[in-house]
C-alpha cells in the first residue's frame, strides 16, 4: 500500500512543509491497520516515536474523506497538560482541513463547548472525569454529539490501566456505546508496556473487537547512562558520649549531601535537564539547594519545580521555558513530567535513588534523546551510612542493587513490569451505579444490574455481591426504594452525586492553596501557621495570613532553605521478575559500565555481604537468637501472602519496609523447622479467606467507605494476595 499518496491533501502538504524525510515505521503500520481492517489498535513505542501522529494520520483522512454528522473522534487523555499539548500540534495539523477540534475541561472555552453541543463535528479532546460529566449531566446531548462517533483515541494506555481512572474510562465508554448504539474503534497509544496482550484485551473491554499490535522495528539506539554515588557515614563505633550527657556526638554527617549538590549543580549547567525524584519533598529540597549554589556562584537562576501540587499556571509557565526558552532550564519533577508533554529537546535527564519501577525508569529515559539525540540518564545516591557490627544485613543498600535491576531488565532483558487486573473494584462499582442513576432516574434493581453488571470492568462480580452492595447502600441512605419499588438516589447519596468532587475516582487529599498576594502558588496539606517557613515552587516562604474557613495560606517569599512535607506520597510495590533480577546481581561477577568507580566498590562490597551471610542460598537466614530473616525472592504481592500464612500459624514476622524483599521473623525454634513450616504452607490447599487479615484491611480507593467490609475484604484478597504466585516462585 502507497499509504503516503493514500493520505489526505492537507497531511501531505503538512507534511511537505515540516520537511519529513519518511513516514515513520508505526505510522505505515497504523495506516494499514485503520484502511485494511475493522479493528481496534493498539500502538506501543518509545516516547517521541511519533505514536500521536501515527494515530491521527489515517483517522484523520477518513473523516476528511467521509465527514461524520456527529463528533467523529474523542481523543481522551489523563491530563489537561496533555490536551493542551497536542491541541496546539492538532491546530497546526488541521489548519487545511475543515475538522474542526475542540478541548474539553474544565479550563477550556464554555463557548467553544456549546458551539459544539448545537453543532457537533471534527474532534473532541477530553479527561475522563469531563466524559463522565457530559454523559451523566447531558444525556440527551450526547445521543447527538456521538450519534456518528467513528474512533476513540486513549493516550498513555499504562497510566488508566494501572489505577482507578482506567476502570471508570472503560464504564463510561461502554456505557455511551449503549446509549447511541455506535461501537467506535478504539486506538491506543503507550511508551511502556510490559504485557500487550493484557493491553489489547483492556482497550478491547466491550467492543467485541478483535485488536491489532503491530512491531515496528525502529533499530537499537544508544543509551548514555552513568550512576553515581555519595555518602552521609554515621559511624556508631565512634559515638561519644558529650559532657556525660545525654547528647551524642556524631562523626562524618552530611557532608555526603553536599557533594551531592555541588555534583548537580555541576552536571546541570547549561544543559537542559529534568531531575526526577520520588517524592515532592525531595524535589522541592534539591532545587531549593541547586538555586542557592547558583546565588553563591553568580549564576542565572534557571531552576524551576513542576509537581501536582503547583499550581497549573507556574507548571505551564515551567513547559513554555523548557519548550522555547534560550536558557538551559533546570526542572525538578515528579511523575507529572514522565508523560508525554513536549518540552522540546533535553540534554539530559538525571534519576535521584532508584526509580519506582521498570515502567517508571522507561518513561523518564524517553523524555530525553528526542529529535536525534542519544538519550543521556545520570543517576545519583546519597546514602546514610550507620556502622553497626551486629546489623547483618543493614549495610546492604537495596536501592541501589534495586536500580542496577532496573537498569538490566530494561536495557538487556527488554523487560517492563505487567499491569494487575483490578477484577473486584467495588469503590468504581458503587461510583458507576450512582452515576448511572443520577443520569437515568429510577430504575428497578434488575435493571440497574443489568446495566452495570454488563459492563465489561464487573464481569468478575457477582449477582450477589452486588446485591449486598445495593442493600447496604440503602441501609446508609445512599440509595433508597420507591413506592414502586425502584432505587433511586437516597437522601445521603444526593450531597455526594451533587459534589463537583464526584467525578473524579482518585484519592486525594483537602488541600489549602497557598497565595502570595492574588497569585496563587501551589497547595499544601495542612496549615502552616503565621510565621511558619516552608518550601513550594522550589522557593520559601513564610506565612503572613490563614483563613481556615477558606482554606488558604497568604504568603510571602523570603530567602533560604527549607522544607515542606506531605502525608501521601508516591509508594512502589516489587514484581517477582524484579526481586529474582536482584538477586542474580548480588549472585554474580558481572561489571556494568555505567557505574562509577565507587559504586563498583559498592556494589563489590554489598555483595561480598550477601554472599557471606547465606541469603543468596538459603530461605532462611538466622539474624539473632529468636529473630530471622526470610528470603523467598519474591515480589511485594507474593511476600505479604507468606506474612499472613506464617501468622495463621502463630509466627509474626514483619515487612520492613514497602520495597523490602524479606520478612523478618520473630520465631523461637531452629531454622530447619521455619524452613520445614514454609515448606509445609506451599504445600497446602491454602484459603485465602481464613487468613487473619487485619480486620480493616483493604485497597486503597475513594468511596470506600460506601462499602461493606466484607467487600473490601474480599476485593483485598482476589485482587492483591497471590498464593499461586507464591507458590511457582518457590515451587
Amino acid at each position: 500500500m502507497d499509504v503516503f499518496n493514500r493520505l489526505a491533501p492537507f497531511i501531505q502538504d503538512f507534511i511537505y512543509q515540516n520537511k519529513w524525510e519518511e513516514l515513520r515505521g508505526n505510522q505505515v503500520a497504523s495506516c494499514e491497520v485503520i484502511w485494511g481492517s475493522d479493528d481496534n489498535l493498539l500502538l506501543s513505542s518509545g516516547t517521541a516515536s511519533g505514536k500521536t501522529e501515527a494515530a491521527f494520520l489515517p483517522v484523520l483522512t477518513e473523516l476528511y474523506e467521509k465527514p461524520s454528522r456527529s463528533v467523529g473522534v474523542i481523543y481522551i487523555s489523563p491530563l489537561k497538560a496533555l490536551i493542551n499539548d497536542q491541541f496546539k500540534r492538532l491546530e497546526q495539523l488541521l489548519v487545511d482541513s475543515h475538522i474542526p477540534v475542540c478541548k474539553w475541561h474544565g479550563d477550556a472555552s464554555q463557548t467553544k463547548k456549546n458551539e459544539l453541543i448545537k453543532h457537533p463535528e471534527g474532534i473532541i479532546q477530553i479527561t475522563p472525569e469531563s466524559l463522565e460529566s457530559l454523559l451523566t449531566n447531558k444525556r440527551g446531548a450526547c445521543l447527538q454529539m456521538f450519534s456518528d462517533l467513528r474512533f476513540i483515541i486513549i493516550d498513555e494506555v499504562h497510566q488508566f490501566m494501572r489505577d482507578a481512572r482506567g476502570i471508570q474510562l472503560l464504564c463510561i465508554l461502554e456505557r455511551l456505546q449503549k446509549l447511541t448504539g455506535v461501537n467506535p474503534r478504539r486506538i491506543g497509544l503507550s511508551a511502556t508496556l510490559g504485557d500487550v496482550s493484557s493491553a489489547q484485551n483492556w482497550l478491547n473491554t466491550g467492543t467485541g473487537r478483535n485488536c491489532a499490535a503491530p512491531i515496528t522495528e525502529d533499530g537499537k539506539k544508544r543509551i548514555k547512562l552513568h550512576v553515581e554515588r555519595f555518602v552521609n557515614l554515621h559511624d556508631e563505633r565512634d559515638i561519644a558520649d558529650n559532657d556525660a550527657s545525654d547528647n551524642k556526638v556524631v562523626t562524618g554527617g552530611n557532608m555526603g549531601d553536599r557533594e551531592h549538590y555541588e555534583y548537580l549543580f555541576k552536571m546541570t549547567l547549561d544543559k537542559k535537564t529534568i531531575i526526577f525524584t520520588n517524592s515532592r519533598e525531595e524535589t522541592e529540597l534539591v532545587m531549593a539547594n541547586l538555586r542557592e549554589i547558583a546565588i553563591q556562584k553568580k549564576a542565572p537562576d534557571v531552576y524551576r519545580v513542576h509537581h501536582g501540587n503547583v499550581s497549573a499556571l507556574l507548571r505551564e509557565n515551567t513547559e513554555d521555558e523548557m519548550k522555547s526558552s534560550d536558557d538551559k532550564i533546570v526542572t525538578g519533577a515528579t511523575v507529572t513530567l514522565e508523560l508525554g508533554i513536549d518540552i522540546g529537546s533535553l540534554d539530559q535527564a538525571v534519576q535521584i535513588g532508584a526509580p519506582l519501577s521498570v515502567s517508571s525508569f522507561a518513561q523518564r529515559l524517553g523524555r530525553c534523546g528526542r529529535r536525534g539525540q542519544v538519550p543521556q540518564l545520570l543517576f545519583t545516591f546519597v546514602e546514610d551510612i550507620r556502622i553497626n557490627p551486629a546489623d547483618t544485613l543493614g549495610p546492604i543498600n537495596w536501592e541501589f542493587i534495586r536500580t542496577i535491576a532496573i537498569i538490566e531488565l530494561y536495557i538487556k532483558d527488554h523487560w517492563i513490569e505487567p499491569i494487575y487486573p483490578h477484577h473486584h473494584a467495588y469503590n468504581l462499582l458503587y461510583h458507576q451505579t450512582m452515576s448511572h442513576l443520577k443520569s437515568s432516574g429510577e430504575l428497578s434493581p434488575a435493571a440497574l444490574a443489568q446495566a452495570i453488571l454488563t459492563l465489561g470492568c464487573f464481569r468478575h462480580i457477582s449477582q450477589e455481591d452486588y446485591k449486598q452492595l445495593l442493600t447496604h447502600l440503602i441501609n446508609i441512605e445512599q440509595l433508597q426504594r420507591t413506592e414502586h419499588g425502584g432505587l433511586m438516589i437516597g437522601r445521603e447519596g444526593e450531597k455526594i452525586v451533587n459534589s463537583h468532587h464526584f467525578l473524579t475516582v482518585f484519592l486525594a487529599p483537602e488541600y489549602l492553596l497557598v497565595k502570595d498576594e492574588n497569585r496563587t502558588i501551589g497547595t499544601v496539606d495542612k496549615i502552616y501557621p503565621v510565621g511558619t517557613r516552608f518550601a513550594l515552587a522550589g522557593m520559601t516562604w513564610e506565612t503572613v495570613d490563614v483563613n481556615t474557613k477558606s482554606k488558604v495560606i497568604f504568603v510571602k517569599k523570603v530567602p533560604g532553605i527549607s522544607v515542606v512535607d506531605w502525608d501521601v506520597d508516591f509508594d512502589a510495590e516489587l514484581h517477582t521478575v524484579l526481586v529474582k533480577k536482584v538477586r542474580s546481581i548480588l549472585q554474580g561477577d558481572l561489571s556494568y559500565p555505567y557505574l562509577s568507580e565507587r559504586c563498583r566498590e559498592r556494589l563489590t562490597e554489598i555483595q561480598y555481604i550477601a554472599r557471606n551471610s547465606d541469603i543468596l542460598e538459603n530461605l532462611v537466614t538466622p539474624l539473632s537468637d529468636i529473630k530471622y530473616a526470610v528470603f523467598p525472592w519474591v515480589g511485594t504481592r507474593q511476600l505479604l501472602t507468606l506474612h499472613y500464612a506464617l501468622l495463621k500459624r502463630k509466627i509474626k514476622s514483619k515487612h520492613p519496609w514497602i520495597t523490602c524483599v524479606y520478612l523478618e521473623v520473630n520465631f523461637t525454634g531452629t531454622k530447619e523447622e521455619l524452613e520445614y513450616i514454609i515448606s509445609d504452607i506451599i504445600k497446602s490447599d491454602l484459603d485465602l479467606y481464613e487468613l487473619p487479615l487485619p480486620e480493616k484491611i483493604q485497597i486503597d480507593g475513594k468511596y470506600n467507605e460506601f462499602i461493606p467490609f466484607h467487600l473490601l475484604r474480599k476485593q483485598f484478597i482476589e485482587d492483591y494476595l497471590d498464593f499461586e504466585g507464591l507458590k511457582e516462585a518457590l515451587g
